[in-house]
């Protein structure tokens, strides 16, 4: 498999980093933490409108670019480079996948439009009080009551859910345990009984809300794909989200080598720049070694959950990233998310860590952009399940654990 990105994958990386260039600086980036949103509404419908990044890797029938997770994957990694304050991993990563997911292009057709027009944010409501990112975890009953069910249950750590405009909440049936049992109801937050409100985060570029279901009512409108068979789908979706923060936190990691190495050329101390003492040199380079094998444990993810590789230009003949979307093996799939997740985790935050060391005690300070990073690198590391939680699933996958 060659990990070359294709020309069009390289322009829409270019793309996004000029325009984060541009538009969005550090002066841009805490206005934003500071709105009651979380973002900048502004710049978000610049995203929708002039750049499409929430139709990205929709299918085209419902007015989506059709791409694959591997150009989501090259979005997402500039994206975490900027520490991007915007509704787009909720969005595409979380809701949109759950969509396709759990249902399919066809019955979610207007959902996914929605989303792809920018004109609907939304997001994944799933994990419970224990904060387990897991099927089994889920809490939240969906007991049937006259044309529909009535939801009751209280959900934690909702990316975005203070102000999404379509929340998924992923729900049981009484008496349901494991996978069986499970569906999912696509529902606006003013429904009758449903509370929700912002949680205060270590993370200020990314906001986290808890939504509380007292005797909701939902319909058959509302069921996404079938009733009590959305498990399977819950756990590709959150493979695939998986595979995407994972890209957020390469981005991030990258940035972080980025500054340390800028600094330690600057800085100088005996008359030297401290890029020259060899202290110095050996923690950029652990830093870079981990920045790489992300790259490698992200891409090789994300075009396993394409289906594979496929033939690049005609000029070269070379293979390049990305496919059709495509399901992809689901076993790879799973345990690749898992691998490149827990590798991804760790690397961002300890290259963030190292550039605050490198920095000295000003890198902590808030005009320079490491801490931000490394609250970022602090609290992602928990979401999707934290590092032994993904290298447990490894362990079971390869047969070394039961």
């Amino acid at each position: 498999m060659d990990l070359r990105l294709s020309e069009e994958q390289t322009a829409l990386r270019e793309t996004a980093l000029a325009f984060l260039e541009e538009a969005y600086g550090p002066e841009r980036l805490r206005e934003a933490m500071a709105t009651p949103l979380g973002y900048d509404a502004a710049l978000w419908r610049r995203i929708a409108d002039e750049l499409g990044w929430p139709s990205l890797h929709l299918p085209e029938s419902a007015g989506g670019l059709g791409l694959g997770h591997v150009d989501l994957a090259v979005l997402l990694e500039v994206t975490g480079e900027a520490l991007l304050c915007a509704p787009l991993f909720s969005t595409v990563a979380l809701a949109a996948n759950t969509l396709m997911a759990v249902g399919n292009a066809r019955s979610e057709h207007d959902r996914l439009a929605a989303i792809a027009e920018g004109r609907t944010t939304a997001t994944l409501a799933l994990a419970e009080r224990d904060g387990r990112w897991t099927t089994d975890a889920i809490a939240t009953t969906a007991t049937p009551a006259a044309s529909g069910w009535r939801l009751d249950g209280h959900k934690t750590w909702v990316v975005d859910g203070h102000a999404a405009d379509l929340l998924l909440v992923a729900a049981r049936a009484p008496g349901s345990v494991g996978e069986d049992g499970l569906s999912v109801f696509a529902i606006e937050p003013d429904r009758a009984g449903l509370r929700r409100e912002a949680l205060p985060t270590l993370d200020a570029t990314r906001r986290l809300a808890e939504v509380e279901l007292a005797g909701v009512r939902v319909g058959q409108e509302d069921l996404v794909g079938e009733a009590e068979a959305a498990g399977p789908g819950i756990r590709r979706a959150l493979d695939l989200a998986a595979i995407a923060l994972a890209a957020e936190q390469l981005g991030g990691a990258q940035r972080c080598l980025d500054l340390a190495v800028a600094h330690a050329g600057e800085r100088r101390q005996f008359g030297r720049p401290i890029g020259s003492f060899q202290a110095i040199q050996h923690r950029c380079a652990d830093m870079y070694v981990a920045v790489e094998a992300a790259r490698s444990a992200v891409y090789h993810a994300a075009c396993l959950a394409d289906g594979g590789g496929r033939t690049g230009g005609a000029d070269t003949g070379a293979e390049t990233l990305g496919t059709p979307p495509d399901e992809g093996d689901a076993d790879a799939v799973s345990t690749h998310a898992a691998l490149c997740q827990a590798w991804c985790s760790e690397a961002y935050y300890h290259c963030a860590a190292e550039c605050i060391q490198i920095h000295g005690g000003v890198g902590f300070t808030w005009e320079y952009d490491p801490h931000l990073h490394f609250k970022r690198a602090r609290a992602s590391e928990s979401w999707l399940g934290e590092p032994a939680v993904h290298r447990e699933r490894i362990a079971r996958a390869i047969g070394l654990q039961e």
